[in-house]
């Protein structure tokens, strides 16, 4: 199996119990996870050597994040310690027409502030097959942006196949701001994985063709999808189509387009939906795993991603805790979830 590096923010989710509100409740529980964290905890589930890049505190707080990636078999010997904090987000679970509701409160975490001497990354990038980031990660700080630019470059000079998702987050910064920083990183990317919202906000791309906010035609995004591959020079454009029914319904397949042949997968209703929270990060995991593992196959990669992430909305907190032959029974038809004795 490869060697897969993410690079981002672990920080710990702060959950009532339940559907239970913010206001009243008195027990929060501790769930970490984040962007690039959920994605090499998948990608270490189908078998891969799989590291997470970060910067934690020293101190039992971080000790936290850093034990729940050794817990699912991520590779922490890349993270630096040291910084005063970790990053928190709440997080309210919502539930039929109530939607889920975030709260961050991770400025000034250990990532955010860390420096270039703090990763070695021609040593991290050596032998790998793959490197993931997420808008997320440049949005955390201008520091964590330089970090990214420097991990790209390295991954390039080590001939590293390099994915995206570019993940806008409003929370974290402008669209005019994100445009200023992502765009000039998209020379480093290969795989670029992201909706028509994403592409506007994070790349100011305004296609020709327009598709309207919960349309999912998936001609509209032929079209836009030749069309950053022709401006961003990506070997591969995915985007996740998610119909938004209700908090606990809904509809999910994905596209992909190579520059020769557009593939949109089979479709999946997941009702009811347990957390969503990582749906986007466990589609990006079985991307990889596919890509390698079908060796470019992308019919093939899609179906495993979108199947793995159909899985994820089913499981509590950031993880997507499925084995590569529990996504393939499902991607092979077997959706009844019956008891498996």
């Amino acid at each position: 199996m490869g060697k897969i590096i993410t690079l981002g923010e672990i920080m710990l989710r702060l959950s009532p119990n339940g559907n239970d509100r913010f206001v009243q409740t008195d027990v929060f529980r501790i769930i970490p996870g984040g962007g690039e964290a959920n994605v090499a905890i998948s990608c270490a589930n189908y078998g891969h050597d799989a590291y997470l890049v970060t910067k934690l505190p020293k101190h039992e707080i971080g000790q936290i994040a850093v034990n729940s990636l050794r817990r699912y078999g991520v590779n922490t010997s890349y993270i630096t310690r040291g910084g005063d904090r970790v990053g928190l987000y709440y997080c309210e679970t919502g539930a039929s027409m109530r939607p889920s509701k975030v709260i961050y409160d991770r400025a000034h975490s250990a990532i955010a502030e860390a420096n270039p001497e703090d990763f070695d990354f021609d040593a991290i990038m050596e032998g790998a097959d793959w490197f993931h980031w997420s808008g997320i990660t440049p949005a955390i700080s201008d520091k964590a942006a330089e970090l990214t630019r420097l991990a790209c470059e390295a991954a390039k000079r080590h001939g590293v196949t390099v994915s995206v998702d570019l993940n806008f987050r409003k929370k974290l910064w402008t669209s005019e701001k994100a445009i200023s920083i992502m765009r000039p990183l998209m020379q480093y990317v290969d795989v670029c994985i992201g909706n028509e919202e994403d592409a506007e906000l994070c790349l100011g791309f305004k296609p020709e063709a327009d598709v309207e906010g919960g349309e999912t035609n998936a001609a509209g995004y032929e079209g836009i999808f030749r069309q950053m591959k022709e401006q961003f020079g990506f070997k591969y454009v995915v985007s996740t189509l998610r119909e938004s029914f209700s908090a606990t319904h809904n509809g999910w397949k994905a596209l992909i387009y190579n520059g020769e042949e557009f593939y949109q997968s089979k479709r999946y209703e997941i009702n009811p939906i347990i957390d969503r929270v990582g749906g986007g990060d466990s589609f990006s995991g079985g991307l990889i795993h596919g890509m390698l593992k079908y060796q470019g196959d992308q019919a093939k990669a899609l179906e495993f991603a979108v199947a793995a992430s159909a899985l994820k909305h089913t499981i509590n907190g950031d993880y997507n805790l499925v084995s590569e032959e529990e996504v393939l029974a499902l991607a092979g038809g077997n959706a009844n979830g019956r008891v498996q004795r």
